[in-house]
Order: structure tokens, then C-alpha cells, then sequence
């Protein structure tokens, strides 16, 4: 059995300063992440989300490509480019379109917390990808964090008549994110952590460039500098760099342990989102806020701790 098989993972006990690599590198990556939401508020009041979704991708791409050439990476092989395809269309299409415009309408402490749903949603297509048979005290904490996202989005939208549409964006964000995670978590063992989203951007390149210059038909934005600044961290450290220590860490694993690091975006998100944005916190947020968080962070724990055999 491979080294880095899940089976192995989870029968043999984690070397300890291994998982601590991992969660400091899982940390960074998590760091560099908190500040899209807040950043990506700033950025749409200059500009399209269309030419924010996309343009951020051309960009790391660019990136990627250079970073590929330079170092003389060898290509992936056969079923390799099929999942690349799959975290492209969760990481660099998927999740970057969708919060662009949802934040168009609402604010970024309040795409924070449902986002805050990112780590059950990771943890779960995990236990689906990797066959694995949770308790079933998982899948409850997993339904009582969708329901206390869900409730909170009702309440913030004035009521629980209907869901805004920027809500069912942020939860299809969260959905093409823990699916790129995942899968690229996997991949990041076999083709190294900067490589696999390297290679991601390259494979969603042609139809990132194609949605920029359609963006770009009523001409360039006119945006201020501080949005020009916004726009550069989403490309360059949003979309690239930080998924260099984050995969990192990932592939160093346990994916599910590091994978709880993401618990604190959320709460650097808002945090960021009062200081730069100078948001209010108010108690819906605060309540909401931790009882995803709480709620995520119980479901994660529950399927590291399987029940012991006796």
C-alpha cells in the first residue's frame, strides 16, 4: 500500500511534526484566503464580476504557465487531465464567478459566514470521493451546519419568505470549491501542490480568456487604484499563490485535519471585512458566524474520530 494511500492515513498514527507542517502550510494558504471576500467587495464597485471572475484567472494563469515552462514540469497523464478539468471548474471557474457576483448584492462579512460552510463541504465530498462510511452523527452535524447557513442567509434577507440569489450563489460557490479542494488535495500528491493548481489554470486558460475579452466589449473599467491593487491580490495571490501553501499542506495531510484550518477564514474574512470596510458587526452576524463555524467544525471532528473497533 502506497504511503500516501487514505487507508494509510487513517490505520497507521500521524507522525505529529508531519501534521504540524501540514496545518502551518494549510494556515498560510488560509491566510491568503480571507482576504478575497473583503477584497473582492472592494474590486466590484469598479468593475464587472464578469471581468473579476475571469480576468483574476488569466492572470495566475500567465503565471502558472511561466512557472511551469521555467521549471521544465512534465506533463500530466491520462486520467490526470480529467481531474485537473474538475478542480478548474471548482477553483478557478466555479467559486471565483459565483462569489464575484454574489457580492455585487451583498456584503462581505455576510458572504463570509456562508462560506463559513466550506470545511463540511470539503470534509464531506472527501468521505464521498474516498468511499468512506461516516457515522451518522457526521451527516447530522453536516445537515444542522447547512440549516443554521441557511437560516441565517434567511434572516438577513429580511425574513424567511425567500433565499437572495446572491445566497444560492455563495452556496454554489461552496459547493465548486469543495470539490476543487478535494479532488486537487488528492492531486497535489501525485503532481506536486503548486503544480496541480498550475496546471488547473492552464486547462481553464482558453475559456477564462474567452469570458475576459467578453467582458472587456464595453471597454476597460474605470476603476480606481485601490480596485486595480484588489484586483491584483485576487490573481496573483487569491488564485495563485496561496493555493501554493495551501495544496502543500493538503498533499502533507491528514487532508481532513488540515483541512479544519479553514475554520478560521471566516472569522479573518469578517475581521478584515470591519477594518478595510469598516462593516458593522452585528449580532446576526456573530450568532451565525459561530454556529456554522461550531457546527462545521463538529462534523469534521466526528469523521477524523471513527468509532473504535472493540
Amino acid at each position: 500500500m502506497s504511503h500516501n494511500s487514505s487507508a494509510t492515513t487513517l490505520s497507521r498514527p500521524v507522525i505529529s511534526t508531519k501534521t504540524s507542517t501540514g496545518i502551518w502550510w494549510g494556515l498560510l494558504g488560509v491566510f491568503a484566503f480571507s482576504f478575497t471576500v473583503p477584497l473582492t467587495r472592494v474590486a466590484v464597485e469598479g468593475m464587472s464580476p464578469l471581468f473579476i471572475g475571469a480576468g483574476r484567472a488569466v492572470v495566475a494563469a500567465l503565471l502558472a504557465a511561466l512557472a511551469l515552462g521555467l521549471t521544465r514540469q512534465r506533463f500530466p497523464r491520462g486520467r490526470q487531465w480529467f481531474r485537473l478539468a474538475v478542480v478548474a471548474g471548482g477553483i478557478v471557474a466555479g467559486f471565483p464567478l459565483l462569489t464575484t457576483f454574489a457580492l455585487t448584492s451583498t456584503s462581505a462579512s455576510h458572504g463570509a459566514v456562508v462560506i463559513a460552510l466550506l470545511p463540511v463541504a470539503t470534509a464531506t465530498i472527501a468521505v464521498i470521493r474516498g468511499r468512506e462510511r461516516p457515522r451518522p452523527l457526521f451527516w447530522i452535524l453536516t445537515a444542522v451546519g447547512v440549516v443554521a447557513a441557511l437560516v441565517f442567509a434567511l434572516v438577513q434577507s429580511g425574513g424567511f419568505g425567500s433565499l437572495h440569489w446572491a445566497d444560492l450563489l455563495l452556496l454554489g460557490a461552496v459547493l465548486a470549491a469543495a470539490i476543487g479542494y478535494a479532488e486537487g488535495g488528492l492531486l497535489a500528491r501525485e503532481l506536486g501542490a503548486w503544480q496541480t493548481i498550475s496546471w488547473a489554470l492552464v486547462v481553464a486558460s482558453p475559456v477564462m480568456i474567452v469570458l475576459t475579452l467578453v467582458s472587456l466589449g464595453s471597454g476597460m473599467p474605470a476603476a480606481s487604484p485601490v480596485q486595480w491593487l484588489c484586483f491584483a491580490y485576487l490573481g496573483v495571490v487569491s488564485m495563485f499563490l496561496g493555493f501554493f501553501a495551501w495544496y502543500h499542506g493538503l498533499a502533507i495531510g491528514p487532508m481532513a485535519q488540515v483541512s479544519q484550518i479553514q475554520l478560521v477564514q471566516p472569522v479573518m474574512s469578517i475581521a478584515w471585512a470591519g477594518l478595510l470596510l469598516g462593516e458593522p458587526m452585528t449580532w446576526t452576524t456573530v450568532v451565525g458566524g459561530l454556529a456554522v463555524i461550531l457546527c462545521a467544525g463538529a462534523a469534521v471532528r466526528v469523521r477524523l474520530n471513527p468509532p473504535s473497533k472493540s
